[in-house]
């Protein structure tokens, strides 16, 4: 399922490019500007299982982006002016922020290269768990658990099942299903059990990758002292805010922002929601961010920002850089706002 979606998504891509409808559209729908979402910035992998490869843009994707920007006579800056001109309405030139979510250590070596050669501002969005060493990038345990083995036996529920990983192809269905299984999991505790069970059945240390991938506080305060950068909350644990009870919520967003501003002597005014989509963050989630006194919050819902946007900047949309369409091609296309505005049924606003 998720193959068709990708593959329609592909061709919608490449239909808007190659009817040049983007073109005709950009004027209605391209807005005052973007943010776009990134995670994890790095050279290609070898392998055709890889699973979170939506998740992966390579430093030459990301330079043609910021290229294109510039050759666009585009704005790139940091989250912080985002606000200053969504609040007093300067939108006189079109504006592009770029974001990554997580803290990943890639976003250091290879993404800030990149962004200095376009002296392009970014905001890092820090799971403070992550920092610490001890965070679940439970998606990527998964990847690793399915990739060293051939079969996959799983309790789901009464079931017990044998899931064949033998082919790259088995393994990519393996992980949906799991995936699928696993973020639909009613709470937090549920995930952190089956996720550690799986990691314990198939020899994963699933904090040993989070040492290996993501930056430790030590190195978050030295690159933190770079003047690109701004750095922001992703909340402690990376929990699905939304299937949190309310207090917890809030814990989760305050407790975070206290904690990089302890470790980085700085203040933390920007957050991204964890998962971000209609599932994970709504009406209350965007509430609790403006209370817990964020400038701005950032989903992954997609969209271009408009104006009307300054009435909602715990709510604001981003354009994926997603990495099974790294082509320079459909830069144009995202850039325009179509494909966005299509995929929200051509709403300017989706804030609820």
């Amino acid at each position: 399922m998720k193959y068709l979606r990708n593959n329609v998504i592909r061709v919608g891509l490449e239909a808007l490019y190659f009817s040049g409808a983007h073109h005709l559209l950009r004027p209605l729908l391209s807005g005052v500007g973007a943010i776009f979402m990134l995670h994890q910035v790095r050279p290609p992998r070898e392998g055709e299982f890889q699973p979170n490869h939506h998740l992966e843009v390579a430093p030459e994707f990301l330079r043609a982006t910021l290229d294109h920007l510039r050759s666009r006579d585009i704005d790139i800056i940091s989250m912080d002016e985002v606000h200053e001109r969504l609040v007093q309405g300067k939108f006189a030139r079109r504006f592009a922020a770029f974001t990554l979510d997580d803290g990943y250590r890639d976003n250091r070596d290879f993404a800030l290269p990149v962004l200095r050669e376009f002296d392009a501002p970014c905001t890092i969005y820090v799971a403070s768990d992550f920092a610490e060493g001890v965070g679940r990038l439970w998606w990527i345990a998964l990847e690793a658990v399915i990739a060293k083995t051939d079969l996959i036996e799983v309790q789901i529920g009464n079931s017990a099942l044998r899931l064949d990983a033998s082919t790259a192809q088995t393994k990519q269905a393996a992980y949906d299903r799991l995936h699928d299984w696993l973020r639909a999991l009613p709470g937090e505790h549920d995930l952190e059990r089956e996720i550690g069970a799986l990691c314990a059945r198939y020899g994963v240390d699933m904090p040993a990758l989070c040492r290996e991938l993501c930056l430790s506080w030590d190195e978050l305060k030295a690159f933190a002292d770079e003047p690109l950068l701004t750095i922001g909350a992703h909340t402690i644990t990376h929990c699905n805010l939304a299937r949190q009870s309310e207090e917890m919520a809030a814990q989760e967003m305050a407790a975070s922002k206290v904690r990089i501003e302890a470790a980085l002597g700085r203040p933390v005014q920007h957050f991204a929601y964890p998962y971000g989509d209609r599932d994970a963050a709504g009406e209350r989630e965007f509430s609790i961010a403006a209370a817990g006194g964020f400038k701005t919050a950032v989903t992954t819902r997609p969209g271009m920002l408009f104006a009307e946007n300054a009435g909602h900047l715990t709510a604001l949309p981003r354009v994926s850089l997603n990495g099974n369409y790294q082509d320079t091609r459909i830069l144009p296309v995202l850039t325009s706002g179509a494909a966005t505005a299509m995929w929200n049924g051509f709403r300017r606003i989706a804030a609820a």
